[in-house]
């Protein structure tokens, strides 16, 4: 491994890749987006996001036990808000990162968008 892979991440990969694996569905990118614009409840996001109620929940759940999500009780409801900040800053570099690469990440032939439309790199 090499120092700054070290410096970055520590002495192991895992808990990044952990943190990215997190991160790697659409609909958790879009719970996190939301949540980057203020706190919300599950309805909320449910009514936002035009998924299942249970779909939502589970997505929020996971995201809640990654440290990401954090809830704050109010009455019988809970309002779900950025547990960090700093996932912000991780959001913006990614635009940053993609803006670059332009359609590549896109056109990648095992994660790309494009994988189902037979097109390739």
């Amino acid at each position: 491994m090499n120092e700054r892979a070290t410096t970055c991440f520590g002495e192991s990969l895992d808990s990044a890749a952990a943190l990215f694996h997190s991160l790697s569905d659409g609909t958790r990118l879009a719970i996190v987006r939301r949540l980057a614009a203020g706190e919300s409840r599950v309805a909320d996001l449910v009514g936002e996001l035009g998924l299942a109620q249970s779909t939502v929940s589970a997505h929020v759940a996971c995201l809640r036990d990654c440290g990401l999500v954090q809830g704050r009780p109010q009455g019988r409801q809970v309002f779900y808000s950025l547990a960090r900040l700093e996932l912000l800053d991780l959001l913006a570099s990614a635009e940053t990162l993609l803006a670059a690469t332009g359609n590549a990440v896109a056109l990648c032939p095992n994660y790309g968008t494009d994988t189902d439309t037979g097109v390739t790199a």
